[in-house]
């Protein structure tokens, strides 16, 4: 008995470990991980090269990017993942070419509204003024990134998404580094290396789409209509997300300090780290689970519950460990004037992992486009 018990568990673990969706979330974790790793690789550097001032300045250009982004894109790559299994291969370039539409049309709003109230959002903000509009060129240029490597995902080929995505990181650090290091660039060092990485791979993107005949410029009243009813219910969902992990920074900026920003970002960085692992998953397991319910079977249903309960007590535990190691870590990644961001950890652990485990749970209603709710 207890040697049949050790084979069905040997079993158990050769069968998971062999399985599709392990192995892509493997490689999407190693690649997340390079891209992830080159800000820490570069902390005991940018910490040297940067003030906490500068690093608040950074932060808050971080975080407008990510809301202009998703009144550009209305999350339309999104909406693309879910029909990829649902329609044929012609519609689907429809589809496309009918998403770009709605972000061409998102970018002229964005970029009206951005040019009118930009002197008040850079005194609200407490943000340069004139980098405001060059903002949404590079929020539409992420637009067609994000488009492109959605497609590589659903299609579950993780090697070639995580190939571009670790390509234009490479770009995006090593143009930040140049303007830093060497021309002393300081803060717009940053910009720049982000702008110009973004805007190539933005038009490399295009290009890759056109090339694998997946864009059809054809009005689609029915698909714009759907594009627009998965997307704009998600901008409350999505501006929720950016409440709880980014205005912490612009109140900082305005009740503290820039510098105090930039402290507390190093911080965050270190605590970010469970989320960047939960995100890496969730990119394999998202079209797993798509395709897993599209065939409606109540045995496999409850096999997909369970191991998301089993996901739950590992994310907690991760963020345990995170919590404990990071004064010691962060006495190796910075530079002196930032080892008090040890005190923000393990606040950010906790609630990275609070926001994994919702995410686990929402790739259901995403499937069942019930975003309204």
């Amino acid at each position: 008995m207890h040697q049949l018990i050790k084979n069905e568990l040997y079993n158990s673990f050769s069968n998971i470990f062999s399985h599709k969706l392990f192995r892509n979330s493997f490689i999407y974790v190693l690649c997340n991980f390079i891209k992830i790793s080159l800000p820490f690789f570069l902390l005991p550097i940018l910490t040297r090269y940067l003030s906490p001032f500068d690093y608040g300045i950074i932060a808050t250009f971080e975080i407008l990017l990510s809301i202009l982004i998703v009144f550009v894109g209305l999350n339309a790559p999104s909406a693309v993942s879910v029909n990829f299994f649902k329609l044929s291969r012609d519609d689907l370039k429809i589809y496309n070419g009918n998403a770009s539409y709605v972000a061409i049309v998102s970018f002229l709003l964005t970029f009206s509204i951005v040019y009118f109230a930009k002197t008040h959002l850079a005194h609200l903000l407490k943000f340069p003024e004139n980098w405001l509009l060059i903002m949404v060129f590079v929020a539409l240029a992420n637009y067609a990134f994000s488009l492109n490597i959605t497609l590589w995902q659903v299609e579950e080929k993780p090697l070639p998404y995580g190939l571009f995505l670790i390509l234009q990181t490479a770009l995006n650090f090593g143009l930040s580094v140049y303007f830093i290091i060497v021309l002393r660039w300081q803060w717009q060092g940053r910009f720049m290396g982000i702008i110009i990485s973004s805007i190539i791979f933005g038009l490399i993107s295009v290009f890759i789409l056109y090339k694998r005949d997946y864009l059809k410029f054809s009005f689609n009243p029915n698909y714009i209509k759907d594009i627009l009813w998965f997307g704009i219910p998600l901008i409350p969902h999505v501006l929720g997300g950016w409440l709880m992990t980014a205005i912490d920074r612009i109140f900082i900026n305005n009740m503290v300090s820039v510098a105090a920003t930039g402290i507390y970002t190093v911080g965050y960085q270190i605590g970010a780290i469970i989320g960047f692992l939960i995100q890496s998953f969730n990119q394999a397991w998202a079209p797993y689970l798509f395709n897993s319910l599209q065939k409606n079977d109540n045995a496999q249903k409850v096999k997909i519950v369970n191991f998301t309960y089993i996901m739950f007590l590992l994310i907690i535990m991760l963020a345990l460990l995170l919590s404990i190691i990071s004064p010691f870590l962060l006495k190796f990644l910075v530079g002196e004037n930032f080892y008090s961001a040890y005190n923000y950890v393990i606040w950010i652990a906790f609630g990275s992992a609070a926001n994994g485990m919702y995410y686990l749970v929402v790739n259901y209603i995403t499937f069942v486009k019930k975003h309204i709710y």
